[in-house]
């Protein structure tokens, strides 16, 4: 069987013979995963009317916010972005009601982004379809395969630095 990248390969194989380019049988391979994979979520949550970005926010705060929710520099950090970013989604997520800004009880000086209810619900409802939908993503794979796939993706995201999310 071929793919995509074979074809790439053997492109390159006929015009540049003199350099490897068998890296991208992996790195062209991750990054074509990458889009296919953000096109399917893309439409999975445009189905229940959010961005992805923005089910990953919700969720963030679901997982690390608790009850009193987390600032947007712990936000930012938990969810990988930029703070301009994040604060650009929060602004969208609380025009849309699922998140809220509160005073931190304990530093006045500080502002709390919080799920709202809607949101909480919202999270809570889509988790198990989102999950079960990466199921069918994954469907290919059998059980063997996914567990030497998350090893080795482990070891090559721990091996460029992407050790922790704080």
């Amino acid at each position: 069987m071929s793919d995509a990248v074979d074809e790439i390969y053997a492109a390159w194989q006929k015009v540049r013979p003199d350099v490897d380019v068998s890296p991208m049988h992996i790195v062209a391979r991750i990054n074509r995963l990458s889009q296919l994979l953000e096109r399917d979520l893309a439409e999975f949550f445009r189905s229940y009317g959010l961005e992805f970005w923005e089910f990953d926010v919700l969720a963030t705060l679901r997982r690390s916010g608790g009850d009193t929710g987390l600032t947007a520099g712990a936000l930012n950090k938990a969810a990988m972005r930029t703070s301009g970013a994040i604060t650009n989604r929060i602004d969208r997520l609380t025009a849309k009601g699922l998140v809220a800004r509160v005073p931190d009880p304990v530093d006045r000086r500080a502002i709390r982004v919080q799920l709202t209810p809607e949101g909480r619900t919202l999270v809570d409802k889509l988790l198990p379809l989102h999950m079960a939908n990466e199921q069918r993503l994954l469907a290919a794979l059998t059980p063997t395969h996914r567990a030497d796939l998350t090893t080795l993706l482990r070891h090559f995201s721990e091996s460029l630095g992407d050790t922790t999310l704080t």
